[in-house]
């Protein structure tokens, strides 16, 4: 097993564990969060367990585990500084990690259909978003674990804002997609490429597909292709594409030659 891969795991799954002790403490049980069939518009299979009675939106889940597998187990190369070679594995493994992570968590949310489900769902996605924006800080600035760790702090008590308001999770939710989105912009122009380009329009627009199909998961039901694949279903299959082409995005900024050496 690589080092780089024993730490990842280790460091996610210390603040998984954490995530989970807080919410069992009942830190957040005052946050709002939507629990019940009635607020997807998949309609519940009978006769199906409880953990398959909504098939599509729990299958899919299947899809972030295969994802993190897939590039758990991808070779990147190093950049031109061997030394940053493990650095980066570690960035892509953490990453990685993340989906091995969030994919039953979402699962256990269809699942159980219970409010504290519900908040680590909500709370697990906050860090994820992060994640790239400390890997593109790590391209422009280079190795700088404190500034990591910071960023994933900083993410985790964005959610307290949910403490604060109804809509506090969305306004998190939404800051952490921007500011992903300003530091894959900001590190494309100094570090990119045409193929990381590419990579970074097709993240971005499967987080768009992500956003919006989630909101008109019931509006989007009055049609067939909708009935039974809703748009909750394609808004996480857009989210398990906008997670790979952010690999590709950033595995290939770690690749370019026209990095900085620094």
């Amino acid at each position: 097993m690589r080092p780089e891969f024993g730490r990842a795991v280790l460091h996610v799954g210390a603040a998984c564990c954490l995530c989970v002790a807080t919410v069992s403490a009942g830190v957040f049980d005052a946050v709002f969060t939507e629990v019940g069939y009635e607020h997807y518009a998949e309609t519940p299979v009978a006769g199906l367990p409880s953990f398959l009675a909504m098939p599509f939106n729990s299958l899919v889940n299947i899809g972030y585990l295969l994802l993190g597998w897939y590039w758990l187990h991808k070779n990147t190369k190093a950049p031109g500084n061997k030394e940053e070679g493990p650095r980066a594995r570690y960035l892509k493994d953490v990453f990685a990690t993340m989906a091995l992570a969030y994919g039953p968590v979402q699962w256990v949310r269809i699942w159980t259909q219970t409010h504290r489900s519900a908040i680590l769902d909500q709370w697990f996605t906050l860090p994820i978003f992060a994640w790239p924006i400390a890997w593109c800080r790590f391209v422009e600035e280079g190795w700088k674990p404190q500034t990591f760790f910071l960023i994933e702090c900083v993410s985790l008590s964005s959610y307290c804002l949910a403490l604060l308001h109804r809509q506090g999770f969305e306004l998190a939710l939404g800051c952490h997609i921007l500011l992903a989105v300003w530091h894959a912009w900001r590190a494309q122009q100094c570090h990119g490429n045409a193929y990381s380009a590419s990579s970074m329009t097709l993240a971005v627009l499967s987080c768009l597909g992500f956003v919006v199909l989630k909101l008109g998961d019931h509006w989007l039901s009055q049609w067939l292709l909708f009935r039974q694949m809703t748009g909750h279903f394609w808004s996480k299959v857009c989210d398990v594409l906008q997670f790979h082409f952010a690999f590709l995005f950033l595995t290939n900024l770690n690749n370019s030659p026209q990095r900085k050496k620094l």
